[in-house]
């Protein structure tokens, strides 16, 4: 069974951490960092998905 309370962790720190950056951004450095928060949150929280998946099977 999928651990979802870990892909939600995963998930809800990623994102609060790219607000939080977005929040100060002044620069399209910091967009750019906020982006690839969120989509290495994506990755992961997938990962995990997919290997839980597997591992109930």
């Amino acid at each position: 069974m999928p651990d979802h309370e870990k892909m939600y962790s995963l998930l809800f720190n990623a994102t609060t951490n790219a607000i939080r950056l977005l929040q100060t951004a002044q620069q399209e450095k910091a967009v750019a960092e906020a982006i690839a928060i969120l989509q290495q949150a994506q990755q992961n929280t997938e990962e995990s998905y997919m290997s839980a998946t597997e591992k109930a099977q």
